[in-house]
């Protein structure tokens, strides 16, 4: 199941569920709620009325809809650093000195800025170094405190793509790099949660990122080097993780800072970013 979050003409925002020519609209269902933080906090019940709604035929078209964030406020936007080994090694062909963490490196990424799978990207300041990062996301289905790898899969509730956006220089500024991570608009989600059954694998998944239609990063979820289901276990063994939590799983190389000369991105530029079996998200490069 593909489960969408979308606005239609007259602004009212709700749940989907995708079809091949449009969404199933979950509104006909008054005791679903709008928003899916809520619809994952509900858990069973939920996903079991959804999933007989999936067969109606009152279907809305793409075209008479607008896709949104799937989630809008989640409790918790997290990601993880250097999770690749091949983004490993062009950062280290630019600084020489990088030190790759021992253990899993996350930080946050603040969740106001969370942006819709096809909005615009604004660029913070004139000569700011903005970059992309294409990652398969996770997001966590319920509760749940220190974890095995081995029970993880049963706390994720689907997969969706996330391009984390980067403001390079800002992420120098302090000994975190949060704040280079998470300008408003930089957090492009989507475009749909898709289950773990329709994914199979998340680790044998290709990744790409384009910009103005050319290919920057291809790469492959089977090259994490802490897979997702580390991951969870990882941070379930520090602090509780809470429904609709996002786990940013990392980027492979290609980014811009890596290439030389560097490829940062421009005003007007296009970046689009696919992960097989989910789709892709696209946006735009904006002045602010």
């Amino acid at each position: 199941m593909k489960l969408a979050r979308f606005v239609t003409a007259d602004g009212d925002r709700r749940l989907g569920i995708v079809g091949e020519t449009g969404l199933v609209d979950l509104g006909g269902d008054r005791t679903l709620p709008r928003s899916l933080e809520e619809f994952l906090d509900q858990g069973d019940v939920a996903w079991d009325r959804a999933k007989r709604m999936s067969e109606s035929e009152a279907v809305i078209p793409f075209d008479d809809l607008r896709l949104c964030a799937p989630l809008s406020r989640p409790r918790k936007y997290l990601a993880i650093a250097s999770n690749y080994q091949s983004h490993i090694d062009e950062v280290k062909r630019k600084n020489a000195a990088y030190e790759p963490p021992v253990f899993q490196r996350w930080f946050n990424k603040q969740t106001s800025c969370i942006n819709d799978p096809y909005a615009p990207i604004v660029m913070p300041h004139e000569g700011d170094d903005l970059d992309y990062e294409v990652e398969l996301a996770l997001v966590i289905s319920r509760r749940c405190a220190r974890v095995t790898a081995k029970e993880a899969p049963d706390y994720v509730a689907g997969y969706m793509i996330c391009n984390d956006v980067s403001v390079r220089n800002w992420q120098k500024r302090s000994p975190t790099i949060t704040l280079g991570k998470s300008f408003d608009t930089h957090g492009p989600i989507g475009p749909w949660l898709v289950t773990p059954d329709e994914i199979g694998d998340p680790h044998a998944l290709r990744l790409t990122c384009s910009v103005n239609g050319e290919i920057r990063q291809d790469g492959n979820t089977s090259e994490m080097l802490h897979n997702c289901y580390q991951q969870i276990a990882y941070l379930s063994e520090a602090f509780t993780l809470e429904a609709g939590d996002i786990l940013a799983t990392g980027t492979p190389s290609g980014t811009g800072a890596g290439m030389t000369p560097p490829g940062l991105l421009k005003v007007g530029d296009v970046v689009r970013c696919e992960i097989e079996k989910i789709g892709a998200i696209e946006a735009k490069v904006i002045d602010r």
